[in-house]
């Protein structure tokens, strides 16, 4: 045997027992900070997302999921412990929680779902070329509020008075209320507007709400009120109060209707940007993503617990309906 051939198979032997004994390459952490609530179904569809895209939950990747429960106060320190901790990204779920891990944080990449123009929120340069460490899928929020009160008049013909809660501190909320309120003086609609700053004070609100006293409810853009909406929906089907709500899967857990876009769908679009980060992009160069897909549902179930029936004509547009 010539020494040529010692030398390969000595290092063949070598070779095995160094990749033998090497430890497994960690899973690169992801933070995730969202509101709660309705806001846990994206998280669900990045997973999805993910595991799609070929990346395996414990190897390539771990979440690291801040679920806040309505506290948007606890989003700066959360933000800059998860920047601190090493995380190789940051995905954030709606307005407040983007624009306070931006102001929190210096250099971690940050991954956005969003439901307002990231351009005017000056999280990103351009859609086409963002320009910094921050990039992502901006949805449908604001824009739908109109629309959901046109349907919501199609399935009540005889509505006269609609109530919302929002938070008057939180920009896109005022903005999705003066949209309502605009719409509702188009239909003639009484539309009552109950602001709340707190969770104390949503709830307040709720336990005081009477049956009979308003005709529905119509869900306002608001971060703080997606993460308690399943509140609103408990405390409307006691009451038999109509609602319109923004995800279907407020409608899956008993309310009556909503139409917007799918949380669902939202996380599972980010996944892609999730793992060309973790792959080495710069965010900079990722296109920002506009969905533009609406669905509408119904849960029949819950009609017709509260006395509504939903006119043939509007439930054929539906995509979902429960039964």
């Amino acid at each position: 045997m010539t020494m040529k051939i010692l030398i390969g198979l000595l290092a063949t032997v070598l070779l095995a027992i160094s990749s033998r004994d090497a430890p497994a390459a960690q899973a690169e952490r992801v933070g995730v900070i969202h509101l709660g609530g309705a806001f846990s179904t994206v998280v669900d569809g990045l997973r999805a997302g993910l595991k799609e895209q070929g990346l395996e939950d414990g190897k390539q990747f771990s979440l690291d999921v801040r679920d806040l429960k309505g506290d948007a106060k606890a989003v700066t320190g959360t933000a800059q412990a998860l920047e601190q901790s090493g995380v190789k990204l940051i995905f954030t779920v709606a307005t407040t929680a983007t624009t306070g891990a931006i102001e929190a944080t210096r250099n971690v990449p940050i991954l956005f779902a969003v439901g307002t123009d990231p351009v005017a929120q000056k999280y990103v340069k351009t859609f086409a070329q963002p320009g910094g460490r921050i990039t992502g899928v901006q949805y449908l929020a604001v824009d739908l509020v109109g629309k959901r009160l046109e349907i919501l008049k199609e399935v009540i013909p005889k509505l006269r008075s609609v109530v919302t809660f929002y938070n008057p501190a939180t920009a896109v909320s005022v903005d999705g209320a003066k949209l309502a309120r605009a719409e509702a003086q188009r239909r003639n609609l009484k539309f009552i507007e109950r602001e709340v700053k707190s969770i104390d004070a949503l709830n307040n609100d709720l336990n005081g709400l009477k049956t009979g006293e308003f005709d529905a409810y119509l869900y306002v853009a608001d971060p703080m009120i997606a993460s308690h909406a399943e509140r609103i929906v408990d405390v409307a089907r006691a009451k038999k109060l109509p609602t319109m709500f923004h995800d279907q899967v407020l409608v899956a857990r008993g309310g009556m209707a909503s139409y917007g876009q799918s949380y669902f769908e939202i996380g599972r679009r980010c996944a892609k940007y999730v793992r060309q980060v973790l792959n080495g992009a710069s965010p900079s160069n990722l296109r920002v993503e506009t969905m533009d897909d609406v669905e509408l549902a119904f849960n029949l179930d819950t009609a017709k617990k509260i006395g509504v029936t939903i006119p043939p004509n509007v439930l054929a547009r539906a995509a979902k309906v429960i039964r």
